[in-house]
């Protein structure tokens, strides 16, 4: 069998958290077993779909469910079909929009890397507000029209001090009949968001099935209003339209039913407890380093989610240390094992998310040679 070793690929101490680049979470030995048993069949691939989109609807207490292949794959597919409502002829026409109820509207301060995944499915963003002061609920009520087939909202830039609220935008969309789309592919945990903002009236709402839940990387659920998913199943694979690309194996939708599953039993507040020991021990061994100002606090922006879990905070002075957080990142990373963090405009960020028990050592003895070869 080949490993990494074969490859040359090393193993990361992952203190940044659940990101595609650094593979994700971990998936549990009754996840793999689950996979490792799907495969010793052949099944038809739309029934495995539907049933399994049904056991997991019925398990989340919601009234449809469906998996994809990641959740921004469901982001395609939730536009895609609040664009054509189930109509054939305009599912076979995407990504071409012409004369369709094609635009969707989007928050100037809810604009992100992802976004791009509905104009792949056709879709004309809308832009209503400011990154700067509070986007006004009337420029949403204002802005919906005769072409408009969704409102979108990205859970994390919540966060943002210029955003509608997610209740306000529910609404004002429901007020006109217009479906509202929630991105929450990171929004766990809590493990309560599974039901969270359907129960505010949320159309459909897109996690990833990879990162807090511990299912494959490759997949993500889909969880809303019933005709909306129906339509999604349309344009999914394996049926022949926009969703093709998007295929799932047998072995990644067990996988993630089996993850699914398991993540409802676990214990959330000992898993809490451990981030949060993991947090204090790295705060206390850093803060005896001289000349660093180090803490502990939860993230303040998006793209930091979950923003419930505590991350240690570490300020570097170049004019004092002849080395900037960037720097020290990159040391982290070039080494054995490579360890991976966060860093953004002020400090270089830990994240215990994923961190097995006892990694944090690896961090603090990585962090405490990089400053020990300074002085």
């Amino acid at each position: 069998m080949v490993d990494y070793n074969d490859l040359g690929v090393k193993r990361i101490i992952n203190g940044a958290g659940t990101y595609a680049k650094f593979s994700g979470s971990l998936m549990s030995h009754e996840v793999l077993k689950a996979m490792e048993t799907a495969s010793h069949n052949f099944v038809d691939i739309n029934e495995l779909m539907q049933k399994s989109g049904e056991y997991l609807a019925k398990l989340l207490n919601v009234e449809a469910a469906l998996i994809t292949s990641g959740a921004a794959a469901g982001l395609i597919l939730a536009t895609a079909a609040c664009i054509t409502r189930g109509n054939l002829k305009l599912i076979h026409s995407l990504p071409n929009t012409e004369g369709m109820k094609n635009e969707v509207i989007i928050m100037r301060c809810h604009r992100n890397p992802y976004d791009s995944a509905m104009v792949t499915a056709g879709a004309k963003l809308i832009e209503i507000g400011n990154v700067i002061e509070k986007t006004q609920p009337w420029e949403l009520d204002v802005e919906v029209g005769e072409k408009t087939a969704a409102v979108a909202f990205f859970a994390q830039s919540e966060m943002v001090e210029a955003s509608i609220s997610l209740a306000e935008v529910i609404d004002i969309a429901h007020k006109h009949d217009i479906p509202v789309i929630v991105d929450a592919a990171a929004e766990l945990p809590p493990a309560d968001n599974l039901q969270k903002f359907i129960r505010m009236g949320a159309d459909v709402v897109l996690f990833s099935g990879g990162k807090d839940i511990c299912g494959p990387q490759s997949s993500g659920i889909m969880l809303g209003e019933k005709n909306i998913i129906n339509n999604c199943r349309l344009i999914n694979y394996p049926n022949h339209a926009i969703g093709r690309p998007m295929k799932l194996d047998k072995e990644t939708i067990m996988g993630l039913v089996t993850a699914v599953e398991l993540y409802l039993k676990k214990n959330h507040q000992a898993r809490m407890k451990k981030w949060k020991e993991q947090v204090e021990k790295m705060v206390k061994e850093l803060s005896t380093l001289p000349r660093l100002k180090v803490s502990q606090g939860l993230p303040t922006q998006p793209f930091t989610q979950p923003a419930i879990i505590p991350r240690v905070f570490i300020e570097f002075d170049k004019n004092i240390l002849g080395i900037t957080k960037e720097d020290v990142a990159q040391r982290l990373y070039k080494g054995d094992p490579p360890i991976a963090v966060i860093v953004d405009k002020k400090y270089l960020i830990i994240n215990p998310h994923m961190l097995n028990e006892g990694e944090e050592d690896f961090v603090i003895e990585g962090i405490k040679k990089i400053i020990k070869d300074i002085f």
